[in-house]
Parts: C-alpha cells; structure tokens; sequence
C-alpha cells in the first residue's frame, strides 16, 4: 500500500479526512481563459479533499438562472440522469446511469465508494435511457416511456439515420429506430468493444455522430490518476475514438486527454471540441479543468505533461518525446471545475450574448478548497473560436452551507431553443429559456411528485 493512500485510509477511518488538504491560493477566475495561470504543484502527503454532501433540492427551490433567463422542471423524478440527447422530432432521452459494479471490494474501493456516495453517485445503475416528449409545447415533459433498458451504465447516445447507437461502458451498440417511437424492443448489436478494464476509473463513455453521418467519436476516459495502475491498463484510454459505422473498424483519432467527456462540433469552423477532466492531486490551484479543439493525431500530454508542456514529475519514467508534441489546450475551465457536459449554441433561443458559443454543465469539484464549478456557464466565440469571459447561465447550486442540492452534468439545445441541463444530483432535467420569449409559467418541483404521465 502507498504511503498516500495508507494515510487516506487512517483518515477516513478516524472521520476526519473530508476537508484535509491545501486551500486555493488563487480565485477559481485566475485558472480559467486562454492563458490560466498555473502555479507550481502542492504534492502534500494527504490530498485536498473537500466533498459537498448530496442532498436535493428542497421543495419550491431551484438553481438561479441568470438575468434574462427563466427556469422550468423539463423532467423530475429521474434515477441519477446523466446525459442527454434530442432527436429531430423533438424527443428528449436521459441516459439515466451510474458507474458498473466492481468485484473488487478492496481498501481502496471502500474509500472511493465512501466520498461517491457522499458526493450523490455510487449507487446502483438504473442502466436505461428514458425518453421524455413534451406534446403541448409547454417546456415540460407530459409523456415518459422507457426508450432502452437492460443497457450497461449507458452514457453516450447518437442518431444517424434509422440506426440508434448508444455507448455503454463497455460497447458501441446499435438499434433500430423508427421516428415517433417510445421505445425500443428489438435486440441491439455490437459495433464496437470499449475500454472497459478494471477498474475502470472513468468509466463514462461519451459519443457524437460526424456531420457526414460516416462516423463516430468516443470518449474514452484514462483508467487512474496519473498513469498510477499501471500504463498497461492505460491502452486505448485516455483517448477519443474514431469509428467507421459501416464497418465498426475504430482508431484512437487523438490522445493524451485524460477524461474527454463532453464533444461537440463548432458550427463556424467544423471542428471537434471536447470538455477535458484534468489530473488531481497537485493541489486546488492545479490543473484546470479543459475545452479544446481535436484534431487527427492530436496529443494532449497526459500522463506525462499538463497544459501542454508542464511536466508531471509523479509519472515515471517520463517520454520526453511524447511531451515534446503535446498541444497546450485551447480554453481552460477552471480548476477541478469537473467541466462535463458540453453543447455549441446552435439552434438556441437564449439571449444573443448566448448564441455563438459553448454550453458547459460544471459537475462540481470534490478536491477544490474552497469549491469551484457547481454551475452552468456559456462561453462566447467568434470566428470558431473562444472570445471573452465566460457568462453564468445556471448558479445556486451549492447551498449557503456548502451542500449540493444539485450538480448539472449534460447540456442539449432542444427543438425550440431552450437549454436542457441533467442534473443527476436533483433527478431533475432543467429547463432554461429567454424570458422574453414564450413564457412557461409550469410549477416549479414538488418534493415527491415525479413528472411521469405516460400511464406507469
């Protein structure tokens, strides 16, 4: 056993290892933009950790939306929602989800399970995709059908043409679909087999369609840290993947992106971008959370370097020939900001200030003194690329006494241009829209009262 992990162990055994560690010397501004600063590494003993207790929402409250913005429960009532995905004809599915069970039930696994659970996940997997229709334009579902179950921790979904592919931990699966339809009954089939190897540290496998319909890409998190068990373990991760779908032939299309989650394709330029989870332990200053542009044979450092060209001095031995090609990102988003969801505006109805840009839903950090993310926040381009500060679209998540009553994962545009945000800590789908636009006037969520219609 590691000295660290020997200590994390004495720790939570005593009830005294929530909120140990360092405290952010920086505000959580000075590690977001084009250039964040990047102070050195605080490799201390015991490592910071700082997890906010999930406790929901209470009944009449929600997040804030920002000025100009309304708020409505699309959806309540869910099982840990996750990930979204809007089909043309307007349909929305959740992948309600959580990670796989492990056999191994070791020290190790105690203390991550303990601070999951703290922290709202770690609980059995619902393993479905639930598709939500709202048929009176009212911005809240009235229909609710089980679109796919009997899945395996699904996260990613994509639509291309009559075929549904859908990511689970350990495949790329495809199903029929005709439009309209509430679910799926027939069998699926195997594309593609993932990554999905012990312990499977991240183990969320995110998805998005080429604009050509030819293809798709994957996201492939890292299975540790920093390479700690073992670089073996670490083959075809820490990637996004690239399949042909005729074929189900697949390549990692680029690499060194520790946890690429969120993609999603800038209109402007026709480019990939991913929302990146960077590596923990060296601190709250470091190392920010990421959005970036990928392109073919792109490498990001991970292991061995961060933001670019820092080394990681924990990672032995060093390639520094790898390095010498890692790409310093494009955006950083703060520093264990937990940045998943991702989503480009097109299509939205929001204010202008929110129509040329990107979408993020930040998770929330577990390891950040004071803590960072807890929020959805937009950031501006111009000419496909990043330009300006980052705008607050969704806050208040995180109570006055530092409990989360909610945490946003998945960001979707929906048909009418209003702004879908998984909250997987709520069980809520939230819904924002301009406030000068259609008014939905819905009650907000009541303690108890799931918004399902659909006859269950």
């Amino acid at each position: 056993m590691s000295a660290r992990l020997h200590w994390i162990s004495v720790f939570l055994i005593t009830g005294t290892l929530a909120g140990c560690g360092d405290t952010a010397k920086y505000p959580v501004e000075t590690g977001i933009g084009p250039e964040p600063i990047l102070p050195p590494p605080d490799t201390s003993l015991i490592p910071t950790v700082n997890v906010a207790d999930a406790v929901g929402w209470p009944s009449g409250q929600t997040p804030a939306p920002a000025p100009g913005l309304e708020l409505t429960a699309f959806a309540t009532g869910l099982d840990h929602p996750r990930w979204l995905y809007v089909l043309p004809n307007g349909d929305v599915l959740v992948a309600e989800s959580n990670r796989p069970p492990k056999d191994d039930k070791g020290l190790k696994d105690l203390v991550v399970g303990w601070f999951m659970a703290k922290a709202g996940a770690g609980g059995e997997s619902a393993n479905r995709i639930t598709l939500l229709r709202d048929t009176d334009g009212d911005g809240i579902a009235d229909r609710t059908s089980v679109f796919l179950d009997g899945l395996n921790s699904p996260f990613g979904m994509a639509l291309v043409g009559d075929d549904f592919f859908v990511a689970n931990t350990d495949s790329v699966m495809r199903f029929p679909y005709a439009e309209g339809e509430g679910s799926i009954t027939a069998e699926g089939e195997v594309v593609t087999e993932l990554p999905a190897n012990d312990p499977n540290t991240h183990w969320t496998k995110s998805l998005i369609a080429s604009p050509d319909g030819s293809r798709l890409y994957v996201g492939v998190g890292s299975n540790s840290n920093v390479g700690e068990n073992g670089l073996d373990s670490e083959e075809g991760r820490a990637a996004i993947w690239e399949i042909d779908i005729e074929s189900g032939d697949a390549r990692v299309f680029a690499n060194g992106l520790r946890n690429p989650v969120g993609m999603a394709w800038e209109p402007t330029s026709g480019v990939l971008w991913t929302s990146v989870n960077e590596r923990d332990e060296l601190g709250s200053d470091l190392v920010p959370d990421y959005m970036t542009s990928v392109e073919e044979g792109d490498f990001y450092g991970w292991p061995y370097s961060y933001y670019g060209q820092i080394i990681d001095e924990r990672v032995k031995p060093q390639r520094p020939d790898l390095v010498r090609q890692a790409k310093k990102p494009d955006y950083a988003l703060g520093n264990h900001t937990a940045s998943l969801g991702l989503s480009n505006a097109e299509g939205s109805q929001l204010p202008e200030q929110f129509r040329e840009g990107m979408f993020v839903g930040q998770h929330g950090s577990w390891n950040r003194k004071p803590p960072s993310g807890y929020k959805v926040i937009f950031v501006p381009f111009r000419d496909g690329e990043p330009d300006g500060k980052p705008l607050d679209v969704l806050t208040g998540f995180l109570s006055e006494d530092g409990e989360a009553l909610g945490r946003p994962v998945g960001v979707a545009i929906d048909r009418s241009g209003g702004l879908l945000v998984a909250d997987d800590v709520g069980n809520v789908i939230w819904r924002v829209a301009n406030s000068t636009g259609p008014s939905f006037t819905a009650d907000k969520p009541e303690e108890g009262r799931p918004n399902k219609l659909s006859g269950e």
